[in-house]
């Protein structure tokens, strides 16, 4: 995303633009996955960033309402983030033993879930596909 782009998010949110806010979005970018806001603020830490916490779950939340990242939510009351790429459709199995989040993505759910919609008569805007699983013993 462009710097121009998330000052104009922020300005509309009623943030100032900050080198702090920055660093989280290229932060997040860099990262990938699914992460929460502590995993964030200790990969701002760890590098040497001197941030405060509140900026992060801030800036976070305001990326996350306009739209620029995913939250998830898997079960533990912990949201976690990724980077939204309107490019790439994926959905979500969650491992309940250890945590894992895996992405896939299967044409036929999709085709399925299309044909679901419209035979009741609506048109799909989005959908949240989560998959809780434990491994095979």
């Amino acid at each position: 995303m462009e710097t121009r782009t998330l000052k104009q998010i922020l300005h509309k949110e009623g943030f100032r633009y900050t080198p702090q806010r920055q660093m989280v979005w290229d932060t997040l970018g860099k990262m990938g996955g699914h992460h929460d806001c502590e995993e964030i603020y200790d990969a701002l830490r760890e590098k040497g960033n001197r941030v405060s916490r509140a900026t992060v779950y801030r800036t976070i939340e305001v990326l996350a309402r306009n739209g620029l990242l995913k939250k998830l939510e898997v079960g533990d009351g912990v949201a976690r983030y990724e980077v939204r790429n309107e490019d790439e459709h994926h959905d979500h199995m969650i491992c309940l033993e250890t945590g894992d989040i895996i992405e896939f993505y299967d044409k036929d759910l999709e085709r399925l879930q299309e044909e679901i919609v419209q035979k009741h008569g609506y048109t799909l805007v989005r959908h949240v596909h989560q998959l809780f699983v434990r491994k095979k013993s």
